[in-house]
């Protein structure tokens, strides 16, 4: 389990063959083999500690789910270490099992932060709450806003500044990750 609170970006090396090599520093400082690692919202193990990156092992169903098969040499990705017992719990519960991949609509300024607009499929819209959690990419956010085919969330400067978010153009695919309690409170509500 993650919080959605980016620890480091780090800058894709290798990603061929279902061979995923990742930069990074901060990550890498105290990872060990069998480590969970979010990487762009995705929950990762790592299989190989080289002295400057970190490796993973990427199965087919990984690619048709998540926007890790786009990511290429040089490209940058959000990271995150998995939750402990000790960790503090700031952003909300992120499984790291991306759901979907949804597409960068709009980026808009609005004094110091960005609106950043999403469209996703309705299915996926049922588990957006206005004022509720989603993962997009990994990065913990609360939605501000849906219609019947998009959601926006607000970007502060820091999430500006730690993340990769800025660096998506119009049309990305992005990873999604819904809010797990609301489809908890689903589920409950149709048993039978």
């Amino acid at each position: 389990m993650f919080t959605g609170i980016i620890e480091e970006i780090g800058i894709v090396e290798k990603n061929k063959s279902g061979q995923l090599i990742i930069q990074c520093s901060k990550i890498l400082s105290d990872a060990q083999l069998g480590d969970s690692i979010a990487i762009n919202g995705v929950d990762l193990t790592i299989s190989k500690i080289f002295p400057n990156s970190l490796g993973f092992d990427i199965m087919p169903e990984t690619f048709r789910k998540s926007n890790l098969v786009n990511s290429i040499e040089k490209s940058k990705v959000n990271l995150e270490r998995s939750l402990t017992l000790q960790t503090k719990l700031s952003g909300h519960i992120v499984r790291g099992v991306i759901e979907t991949t949804c597409n960068l609509f709009s980026m808009d300024k609005e004094d110091n932060a960005i609106i950043a607009t999403y469209q996703v499929s309705p299915q996926y819209l049922n588990y957006i709450l206005k004022k509720g959690p989603v993962a997009i990419d990994g990065v913990s956010l609360t939605v501000i806003s849906k219609n019947k085919d998009s959601f926006s969330v607000s970007l502060v400067e820091w999430t500006q500044k730690n993340t990769n978010l800025l660096e998506r153009k119009i049309g990305a695919l992005i990873n999604l990750e819904t809010d797990i309690l609301a489809r908890y409170v689903e589920q409950l509500i149709d048993r039978d």
